[in-house]
């Protein structure tokens, strides 16, 4: 199992920036890929981006062009720039690995996850 930590969420004002982290244990050499996912109260979770061992990155519609996936292999860290922040946003992050190779089927869908982080919370403010 992969014990994930995130951090770097809080209140942002509309059109402002955040960087996500994410320190994975040293586990990460079952990792196929990772992913950041958010979610609200009463909706389902969100997969918002994700990147395999090589490097290859998928985004959903919601965030392409404004969120950047990013990991740092040598720090077990996953990071994820989000730019031009919207108070549709606003949510709890988390970060996930997978330990099966799911990524043409679930990158952006939780079932296609292992294990999970505790979450972070963004807040952006119109």
């Amino acid at each position: 199992q992969v014990q994930l930590v995130e951090s770097g969420g809080g209140p942002v004002q509309s059109g402002g920036s955040l960087k996500l982290s994410c320190v994975a244990s040293d586990h990460t050499a079952s990792t196929y890929y990772m992913g950041w996912f958010r979610q609200v109260p009463g909706k389902e979770r969100e997969g918002v981006a994700a990147i395999d061992s090589d490097g290859r990155t998928s985004y959903s519609d919601s965030v392409k062009g404004r969120f950047t996936i990013s990991q740092d292999n040598a720090r077990n860290t996953l990071y994820l720039q989000m730019n031009s922040l919207k108070p549709e946003d606003t949510a709890m992050y988390y970060c996930a690995a997978a330990r099966r190779n799911w990524w043409w089927y679930w990158q952006l869908h939780p079932s296609g996850y292992d294990d999970w982080g505790q979450g972070t919370q963004v807040t952006v403010s119109s």
